[in-house]
């Protein structure tokens, strides 16, 4: 069998595709252990400082250019090249091809929709932001198997499994309902019911009903257990809203036909850092 070398021009061309593609890999991971950290507020409790929301934006759009350059080295290529339909397409070409190019896109997609997010409903907005997940495991696919079929296997066990562990454990941890996370040891459990009127000492009481039928409430958080993992703004987006500086913005004295999302909200907190209490008409 006789094998043809590759001009050194092409040579170049791939070091710069294989380099790229790795440290894109690696920023994808820190993006995403990063964004994990910021919006559950595990920055603060482990460092004592308010994590800077615009790191997570600089990290995904490093992510984003060198995986853009990635893609792009492979039109200059003089053998073997890719066309712009090649780089754009997805299916158009290897389907470990197509996993790359629908992660990328989609990442894209998603970085551009931020800016939109002050015009959109927020539920719909974070729904959308949470296929991010989805187009890191898309890039994951591609790496593995564009790495077996290059042979550079043995570099991405080293290396990527290194940050793909601690990413992946991370993703887990964030989508993973928080009874779960309470029944497994790793959240502290809600206190016994006590009702408001007997123990006004109590830091926090859950909701007095569930089926948002009653009078109406006063929402109060406690700023001490709020860890800011946004999941009360999840639940109920009207009443609940997570600002860019870490603060927590809330409606107090919702109305009547809010109880119900004030109560979801409130059951869902893994810190159960909100206490709803019954205001007595007058």
């Amino acid at each position: 069998m006789i094998e043809l070398a590759l001009p050194q021009h092409d040579i170049g061309v791939r070091e710069v595709a294989a380099f790229s593609a790795r440290a894109s890999y690696v920023l994808m991971c820190l993006t995403l252990c990063w964004g994990v950290f910021t919006a559950t507020g595990w920055v603060r409790r482990l460092t004592g400082h308010q994590a800077i929301r615009n790191g997570h934006m600089m990290l995904a759009v490093l992510t984003l250019a060198t995986g853009s350059t990635h893609a792009g080295v492979f039109l200059l290529l003089r053998e073997q090249g890719l066309s712009l339909t090649g780089i754009a397409v997805p299916f158009s070409g290897l389907l470990r091809h197509s996993f790359g190019i629908l992660g990328l896109e989609l990442m894209i997609a998603i970085t551009l929709t931020v800016a939109l997010k002050r015009w959109v409903n927020y539920r719909r907005w974070l729904r959308f932001h949470q296929l991010a997940y989805v187009a890191v495991a898309m890039i994951v696919v591609h790496s593995w198997f564009g790495a077996i079929a290059n042979g550079h296997l043995a570099v991405l066990w080293l290396g990527g499994v290194t940050v793909l562990v601690p990413a992946a454990t991370l993703t887990v941890l964030r989508l993973l309902p928080p009874r779960w996370l309470i029944r497994a040891g790793l959240l502290g459990a809600a206190p016994a019911a006590v009702p408001a009127q007997r123990s006004q000492q109590s830091a926090i009481v859950p909701p007095v009903t569930v089926n948002g039928t009653g009078g109406p409430v006063r929402v109060i958080v406690d700023n001490q257990r709020c860890k800011r993992y946004g999941i009360c703004q999840a639940e109920s987006p009207d009443l609940f809203q997570l600002m860019e500086d870490g603060r927590l913005r809330y409606i107090r004295d919702p109305d009547a036909g809010e109880r119900a999302g004030a109560q979801a909200a409130a059951m869902a907190c893994p810190m159960r850092a909100i206490e709803l209490r019954e205001v007595s008409h007058r």
